[in-house]
């Protein structure tokens, strides 16, 4: 009865599985809907500025003006909405390699040849050839070795769009981006957050990933040959199941 039951429970499990990856053969992946980004709500709900400043009419139309929509403008992202790009150009190489060897080698000898005539008389009563002039003899000797060595190497060159998301009180930006490129049945995804500091923000309203504080860069993909290259549900639970 109790295993009719679990054959039955995995007859379902892979029956609703097979369904929910039904919905996929023969389409393409769906993107992520934008407006569940946390980057799209922030220009959506943008919110109202630290500082309300009033400004003239006049003011918008002098060249030496303040405003960030003059010629001499400032025009980093600094506000809750704005936009600047990430630029991700990752080209590491690490090699760590470490040997060790260890020896060690000791002995010890303990004889008695005098003590009240006690050696003499055992000596008597022990085989031909045996001699109680050592009676204690410790050796002992160990050794051991280990190497290893750790390889890696990552070149990346990506470029994105964040828009900052919030402002914390210190004044650091926290910026999120996400974008998706779909090429026939597989999608491209990259994903970037983090905290930035306003002046690290360049001229070009860029700024390098190596400036961006708890940076978070996720770079893959979902479609058909990511699926191929995974192993199969089954197979997973095997893996994380039997202990050989």
């Amino acid at each position: 009865m109790h295993t009719t039951l679990k054959l039955g429970s995995i007859a379902v499990l892979g029956l609703t599985i097979a369904c929910a990856r039904a919905d996929h053969i023969g389409t393409p992946p769906s993107f992520t809907p934008a407006l569940e980004a946390p980057e799209a709500r922030a220009m959506i709900e943008p919110g109202l500025p630290a500082v309300l400043v009033a400004q003239r009419p006049v003011d918008a139309a002098s060249l030496w003006s303040p405003s960030r929509a003059s010629l001499l403008g400032d025009r980093r992202a600094v506000v809750r909405g704005d936009i600047l790009t990430v630029v991700i150009e990752i080209d590491e190489k690490a090699e760590i390699s470490n040997s060790s060897d260890r020896r060690r080698a000791g002995s010890e000898n303990l004889s008695i040849p005098s003590l009240i005539g006690l050696p003499q008389r055992l000596n008597k009563k022990l085989p031909e050839g045996a001699s109680s002039d050592d009676l204690v003899g410790i050796s002992s000797q160990s050794s051991s070795s280990g190497d290893g060595s750790v390889k890696r190497k990552e070149k990346l060159e990506l470029r994105i769009a964040a828009t900052v998301v919030d402002v914390l009180p210190n004044g650091v930006l926290s910026i999120s981006g996400s974008q998706e490129l779909r090429v026939n049945f597989e999608l491209r995804e990259l994903l970037v957050t983090g905290f930035v500091r306003p002046e690290d923000v360049s001229r070009q309203n860029e700024i390098t990933y190596d400036k961006i504080a708890s940076a978070r860069v996720s770079y893959g993909g979902r479609g058909q040959i990511s699926d191929v290259q995974q192993p199969r549900v089954g197979q997973q639970i095997l893996d994380a199941v039997l202990p050989f």
